[in-house]
C-alpha cells in the first residue's frame, strides 16, 4: 500500500457520532459530537455536560472497587438515568459511543467494569450504542487503558502537528499519550505510547471531601497556600508502579495509601502535597517518551488547577499548556474520543494497539448495540 492510501485509511463515510464520558473523578457525565470516518476527524458538533449531584455522587461512590452487589446495581441505575437525560438533548446521530462508569479495573486479575447498559439506551434514543470498549483488549492480554490514544493521534493531525508531542488528560488518574505525527496510522509501530501516569486529581478529591466537604480543590486555592511535604513526596515516588515499563494501567483507587502519606497535615499542606505528588507522576512518566516532545497539551480537569499546571512547567523541559491552545476543548475531548472510537469499532477498525494497551496485536474492542424495532 502507498503512503497516500495508508494516510487516507480507506476513508469512508463521514458519520455523526455522540461520546458519552463519565470519569473517575466522579463529576457528572460529559457528551460531545464529533464529525468523523473513523481516521480524520472532520468537525466537531455540540456537547453537554450533566453534573452528578451529591446524592449521586455518593451512591457511585459506594460503588468503586465492587464487582457485583447492591451497591454495584444502585451505581448501574444512577449511570443509566443521567446518560438517558443526556441523550433527550441531542438528535440527528449516526451513533453512539457509550463509555460507562468504571467501579473496578484489575486487568491482570478480575478484567475491568464499567457499569451502564448500551443495549437500554440503544433502545430509548433508537440510535446504535458501541459500549464495553475495554473487555476485548483486556482479553487479548491488554491493559484495557487508556483507549483515548487513537483519538489523540487523529487530534494530532487534525491541529498539524510537525513533531513529536504529548496529549496528557488529568482526570481523577493522570493518563500520557506520546505522538509522532510523521506516522500513517495509530498502529504503526512507534506511532503511540500510552499509560497511566499516577493517581491526579482523585485523591485530591477525595481529601477535600473527607476534610472540608467539598468536591475539589477549585482553582488550586488550598494547595497555593500549602507547602509540599518533600519526605511524603519521596516516599510516594518509590511505589514501583513508576519503574514498571509502560504500558500500565490503574484503578482509580490503586494510591488509595496517599492519603495515609498526609494523614497528619494541615488541610492546605495536604492539598499541596497530594499535588505535587501528581505532578511528580507525570515527570517520572515522562522519562518513558522516546524522544522529548515539542510540547505537551493538557486535558481533563487538572488543567483548572494552576498549582499543579505551575508544578508541570517548573519540573518539564518543554512547553506545557491546556489543549485550548490549539484550538481543542479539554472538557470534552474524552467524550470525542468516545465518539471516535464508536465509529471506528462500527467499521471494524482498531482502538487499541501494543503502544496503547500492550495488547499483543491492534484490536478493536466494544459490543455494538440496536434498538429492536
Amino acid at each position: 500500500m502507498n503512503r497516500a492510501a495508508r494516510q487516507s485509511g480507506g476513508t469512508g463515510e463521514i458519520r455523526t457520532a455522540l461520546g458519552l464520558m463519565s470519569g473517575t473523578s466522579l463529576d457528572g457525565v460529559d457528551a460531545a459530537v464529533l464529525k468523523t470516518d473513523g481516521h480524520r476527524l472532520e468537525g466537531f458538533g455540540p456537547s453537554r455536560y450533566r453534573a452528578y449531584d451529591d446524592p449521586e455522587r455518593a451512591v457511585l461512590r459506594a460503588g468503586l472497587g465492587r464487582w457485583h452487589g447492591p451497591e454495584v446495581e444502585s451505581a448501574a441505575d444512577v449511570v443509566n438515568r443521567a446518560h438517558a437525560e443526556v441523550l433527550k438533548t441531542f438528535a440527528g446521530l449516526d451513533l453512539i459511543g457509550f463509555h460507562g462508569q468504571t467501579l473496578a479495573h484489575d486487568p491482570r486479575g478480575r478484567g475491568t467494569l464499567q457499569v451502564g447498559d448500551g443495549a437500554a439506551l440503544a433502545q430509548g434514543a433508537g440510535v446504535p450504542v458501541v459500549w464495553d470498549f475495554r473487555s476485548d483488549d483486556i482479553a487479548m492480554g491488554g491493559e484495557g487503558a487508556p483507549l483515548a490514544p487513537f483519538f489523540h493521534f487523529a487530534a494530532a493531525k487534525y491541529i498539524g502537528a510537525d513533531a513529536p508531542l504529548c496529549f496528557l488528560n488529568l482526570g481523577g488518574v493522570g493518563n500520557l499519550t506520546y505522538v509522532d505525527p510523521s506516522m500513517d496510522l495509530p498502529e504503526d509501530p512507534g506511532a503511540l505510547l500510552a499509560f497511566d501516569t499516577g493517581p491526579a486529581n482523585a485523591p485530591i478529591n477525595d481529601l477535600m471531601l473527607a476534610r472540608l466537604g467539598l468536591p475539589m480543590d477549585r482553582g488550586g486555592g488550598l494547595a497555593a497556600r500549602g507547602t509540599v511535604e518533600t519526605g511524603a513526596l519521596e516516599l510516594f515516588l518509590a511505589e514501583s508502579y513508576f519503574a514498571r515499563v509502560p504500558p500500565k494501567s490503574l484503578d482509580r483507587d490503586d494510591f488509595s495509601a496517599m492519603i495515609q502519606l498526609v494523614c497528619e497535615l494541615d488541610d492546605a499542606d495536604a492539598a499541596a502535597t497530594l499535588t505535587a505528588m501528581a505532578a511528580a507522576a507525570v515527570v517520572q512518566g515522562m522519562e518513558h517518551c522516546p524522544t522529548r516532545p515539542a510540547r505537551v497539551l493538557v486535558t481533563g480537569g487538572g488543567r483548572h488547577n494552576p498549582v499543579l499546571m505551575d508544578m508541570l512547567r517548573a519540573a518539564l523541559d518543554c512547553p506545557v499548556a491546556p489543549v485550548e491552545s490549539v484550538g481543542l476543548d479539554g472538557d470534552m475531548l474524552e467524550a470525542q474520543a468516545f465518539a471516535f472510537l464508536a465509529v471506528r469499532v462500527a467499521q471494524g477498525l482498531p482502538t487499541s494497539c501494543p503502544g496503547t494497551t500492550g495488547v499483543g496485536a491492534a484490536v478493536g474492542g466494544g459490543i455494538v448495540s440496536r434498538p429492536i424495532p
